[in-house]
């Protein structure tokens, strides 16, 4: 009996790990496999948001600054360029930097951003370098949420305070500031107000960093509003190092009655003289004359203290105790101490942080809606914005050009519309992005029969029509009726910041829109009909004003109760879902007429549905993502239907339980297939959510807000780092368990497009696709012998050959494990020789023509082949027939270059070995002139620098070359007068190569050994 039961056991055993989750993991390819398959940065290159920005003292050219979203970054050049330092460690929003001043490869990130607008991201606790940002380590209070400030004690690096706001969504017990003498292993929380205010702002006296001064903020954003300010607002002093607090609230002169946001900064060469920006009803720029003892309020002007939550950051000048700035959507300066000021703009403007260089007032650096800017001279000019990758998008989107344009409304600035790829040999530049429709929140839709006609919308029902190719625009607002200052009880439409604007798959005249009802427009705008009832909760008591009891900010940022997304069946016409951004879905199968309730009865009631995804094979399978953050709720929520909603299934097994999901779509291509997009990272499925695994690779930890599939190419928009792209899902569609274990697997390549490209990372510039086809390949070990690619057409012709021992030049350079190779799908050069210049012409081979090819590749004697497509260019009208016209062509061309690039180096290597002979024949002279003859007919033998070519005119070889430029731009058949034109130069060109012959045969070969010196330079008969 007992056998039995060991047996029972055992079966029961095998089962449960064959069904566990975890057995999950083998039934996917080991990321191995396709290691070389990278996320590419397509920029756009144009900063977003930062709240946190530090400089060196000392070393004049280097400064940090934290991304909200993207990280930690560093120059060493005063701004000219920036190098994200945090990859590999950390990312997400920052929202202090810190450099220790006694020793400053010492330094400091925390996580999470002051700048708590609706988009508002977290952090990831605190991090310490010690080598200057080349490498991290935690440093505690992973839970903190938001640190908004890092303060260094300036003899002892080891000692830090940190303001922390703690999770503002929710009350919060670690919320205060906190101190730690060891570097970050320990953490103290020496202040504490409330569960519900946090730290905000934090400063140590320069001349006692024993006196410590910090300010709480009573802070909490929901779903539906901002409330700033409260009894848990204060200002403190320490005059133990956090030991023990003084509220300073309560001193004379300071402002009675409810208080906000304030920041605080003390005069490095006065400690009695403290500077602060308060919140309150009668707030504005106050001063202290005897440490905090009493308070005058010096200036009350509103442009300082404007939506005084996003900014109120103030600074005293170290260099002149009179002088002090305070950020807003301007910085100003006052040189009177705090009296009057003089507003200024860096770049970009909504400034969050400054640094001013304690031993040079000149030295600042600037945080903003931009990212970050640097000045060496006091802020009369400024270094750029326009070369930090840290965009936050909400939405992305593609067009049907040709390369395809990805479309998104960056936060803080405009929309943007960027090529994918371009066909040059530099980066994705700004030549390559445009402003398009709408503003900085909103969806955007390109006319699918016209890419130039794009519609766009942004806050305040802002709905535009951009006409690019006429440069013109319209607003065409559902409801123009102007929001602003208005909570959402007020509007007839409740219009979201970021509402979904979206075409039909169906019938490309057909525009949807969403307020808190669905509407559509059959006329680009000029009607809207409504064709739904409120698809939401209609919760009045979220429905008011936003901004707290103090300062009221009504943007639209917190109108809820909204139809935050939608989408059309690609399937079938008329079914449509909706998702609204207080937890409910929603679907119409016939056209709007009805419209049913199908919220799953599982998922918490006010979630925010993020993004719907309506099934590319089934009309009654649908995906949503959503989201509780705002309500302090970080799990994922992902869910699917197959009845059109009438049950749903959670599919969120493999994805990190704080990894909160804002986007899932579904692969066209390859059923089962799903992409999800989290604040944390990026994970796809391959069976229809049921496991999830990851797919961030080399991607940044950033939020990933949105993701579109087009082409077999993956793009994401990240609020903090730009758009990214997968350039061949095919790969990940083929990778399988047991790839790992064989010698070689060689991936089936994406068919390709018959376009140029060059890529290479810069840190100024998008990174380009290459041009030509990918091939992804595995192999297990390095070869032992050879590893060699060919490239046949459809007759398995050898175009092209590569190899690990070399071929024609180029050695192909390979690793244990998965390789990407790019051929260019070119054939190869016309033979060139030492020392050639020629003037606007080349050797390049043709690129084949669009058809049928095929990839080799032999490992040690092991053979895979794999087909693939060459597609042509679609902007141009060539047929085939051209393109195989312009294909032989230019092949008549190079093979003529080849015979006559061999008889230049044969006769060099000719006059050489005639020249080192001894005894000499008696025709040498006259052998030796007719071979200079040949040569300076054939090339111009004078040439000895690039620019020569201007001054002694080209032979026949570079005119003949000059055709391979001439006609191998673009995709056309030649020119007839080309063809003349190679006709007669190749008539030229062989009357001198029969000269050669003959003189070979008849005279030189009597002397020299003519095959030997042929094979010695590989030419043959």
């Amino acid at each position: 009996m007992r056998r039995r039961n060991n047996w029972v056991i055992w079966v029961f055993g095998i089962l449960t790990l064959w069904l566990s989750p975890n057995s999950y993991a083998q039934e996917i390819a080991d990321p191995a496999v396709y290691k070389a398959l990278e996320w590419r940065l397509i920029g756009p290159f144009r900063g977003g948001r930062s709240d946190a920005v530090t400089g060196v003292a000392g070393s004049d050219h280097t400064y940090y600054f934290g991304s909200t979203g993207g990280g930690v970054w560093k120059t060493v050049d005063s701004g000219k360029t920036w190098k994200s330092v945090s990859d590999g460690y950390f990312g997400g929003s920052i929202g202090s930097v810190a450099v220790a001043q006694s020793d400053t490869s010492v330094v400091y990130a925390g996580g999470g951003e002051k700048t708590v607008r609706g988009n508002v991201s977290f952090g990831y606790g605190i991090w310490r370098s010690s080598d200057a940002g080349k490498s991290w380590e935690r440093a505690g209070l992973d839970k903190s949420r938001f640190v908004s400030r890092l303060r260094i004690h300036p003899e002892n690096p080891d000692v830090v305070y940190a303001a922390v706001l703690g999770d503002i969504f929710k009350p919060d017990p670690t919320r205060g500031v906190y101190k730690t003498t060891d570097g970050g292993k320990n953490w103290e929380q020496v202040l504490f107000v409330s569960d519900i205010a946090g730290a905000v702002d934090l400063i140590l006296d320069p001349n006692n960093p024993d006196v410590v001064y910090a300010t709480t903020w009573e802070i909490k954003r929901t779903p539906y509003s901002l409330e700033s300010g409260g009894p848990g607002s204060k200002m403190f002093k320490s005059t133990d190092g956090g030991k023990t607090w003084e509220d300073l609230t309560t001193k004379e002169g300071f402002p009675e009655g409810i208080l906000g946001i304030m920041g605080i900064s003390v005069s490095p060469l006065n400690s009695n003289r403290l500077y602060a920006i308060i919140e309150n009803e009668n707030g504005g720029v106050y001063v202290s004359m005897d440490a905090g003892e009493s308070w005058t309020r010096t200036n009350e002007d509103r442009s300082l203290r404007q939506r005084a939550w996003y900014y109120s950051r103030i600074y005293a000048d170290p260099q002149d105790e009179e002088t002090v700035y305070v950020l807003n959507v301007s910085y100003h300066k006052s040189t009177d101490g705090g009296k009057t000021f003089k507003g200024a703009n860096a770049p970009h403007g909504d400034h969050h942080d400054l640094w001013i260089d304690p031993n040079n007032n000149q030295r600042m650096a600037i945080a903003d809606d931009g990212g970050a800017q640097i000045s060496e001279d006091g802020g009369a000019s400024w270094s750029t914005y326009m070369n930090q990758p840290t965009s936050q998008f909400y939405r992305v989107t593609t067009d049907n050009s040709f390369p395809y344009r990805i479309y998104g409304a960056q936060q803080d600035n405009s929309t943007v519309r960027i090529r994918h790829r371009i066909d040059g040999r530099g980066g994705i530049t700004e030549e390559e992005w445009e402003p398009t429709a709408g503003g900085e929140s909103g969806w955007i839709a390109p006319d699918p029969d016209n890419n130039d006609i794009v519609y766009g919308g942004s806050y305040g029902g802002y709905l535009t029509r951009v006409d690019h190719e006429n440069g013109i625009s319209r607003s065409v607002n559902v409801w123009p009726d102007n929001p602003m200052g208005h909570g959402a009880e007020d509007m007839k439409y409740r219009f979201q910041w970021n509402f979904p604007i979206f075409f039909s798959p169906h019938d490309s005249d057909l525009l949807y829109t969403t307020s808190n009802r669905f509407h559509r427009s059959r006329d680009e705008g000029q009607s809207w009909e409504v064709f739904s009832p409120d698809l939401t909760r209609n919760d009045a008591s979220k429905l008011g004003s936003s901004g707290g009891p103090i300062t009221k900010d009504n943007t639209s940022v917190e109108y809820y109760a909204t139809i935050f997304t939608a989408a059309e069946s690609p399937v079938k016409q008329g079914v449509i879902w909706a998702g609204s951004d207080d937890g409910l879905v929603h679907v119409t199968t016939d056209n709007g007429v009805t419209w049913q309730n199908v919220t799953p009865s599982d998922m918490p009631e006010w979630l925010q549905i993020n993004s719907i995804e309506a099934s590319p094979y089934d009309p009654a399978e649908a995906y949503f993502a959503a989201t509780g953050y705002k309500s302090g709720n970080y799990e994922p929520y992902l869910y699917k239907t197959k009845d059109y909603g009438k049950t749903w299934t959670k599919i969120t097994s493999g994805i990190d339980p704080e990894h909160f999901t804002r986007v899932i779509r579904a692969d066209p291509v390859k059923r089962g297939m799903l992409y999800a997009g989290t604040e944390t990272g990026m994970y796809y499925s391959k069976d229809d959510g049921a496991s999830w695994h990851s797919l961030q690779m080399n991607l940044p930890i950033v939020p990933i807000t949105d993701l579109t599939i087009k082409e077999n190419n993956l793009i994401a928009a990240t609020q903090g780092r730009a758009f990214w792209i997968i350039d061949d899902l095919t790969v990940l569609h083929q990778a399988e368990p047991g790839i790992e274990n064989k010698a070689l697997h060689l991936f089936k390549p994406q068919d390709s497009y018959r376009i140029d490209g060059m890529s290479r990372k810069s840190s100024t510039a998008g990174t380009n696709r290459a041009g030509g086809v990918l091939v992804y390949y595995f192999i297990k070990e390095k070869p032992q012998d050879e590893l060699r690619i060919e490239f046949l057409d459809s007759k398995d012709n050898v175009l092209r050959t590569f190899s690990t021992k070399g071929y024609n030049g180029d050695t192909l350079k390979v690793k244990a494990g998965s390789n990407e190779f790019n051929w260019n799908l070119r054939v190869e050069d016309a033979e060139g020789f030492d020392g050639l210049i020629m003037w606007a012409a080349n050797l390049r081979g043709p690129k084949v023509v669009p058809g049928d090819y095929k990839v080799r590749m032999t490992l040690d004697g092991q053979t895979q082949e794999q087909m693939f497509k060459v597609l042509a260019d679609p902007r141009y009208p060539s047929t085939q027939e051209d393109l195989e016209k312009q294909f032989e062509f230019l092949m008549k061309v190079n093979r003529k270059l080849t015979e006559t690039h061999q008889t230049i180096k044969l006769i060099r290597q000719y006059r050489a070995e005639l020249d080192s002979m001894e005894n000499k024949p008696a025709n040498l002279e006259e052998i030796q002139a007719e071979m200079k003859s040949i040569e300076e007919t054939l090339y111009q033998t004078k040439n000895r620098s690039n620019q020569d070519p201007l001054n002694f005119p080209i032979r026949l070889n570079n005119k003949l070359a000059h055709l391979n430029s001439i006609a191998g731009n673009g995709d056309y058949k030649p020119t007839d007068q080309a063809e003349e034109v190679r006709m007669e130069l190749t008539e030229q060109i062989d009357v001198q190569l029969a000269k050669f012959k003959r003189l070979e045969q008849e005279e030189i070969s009597k002397i020299l050994n003519i095959d030997e010196l042929r094979t010695k330079l590989d030419i043959k008969k």
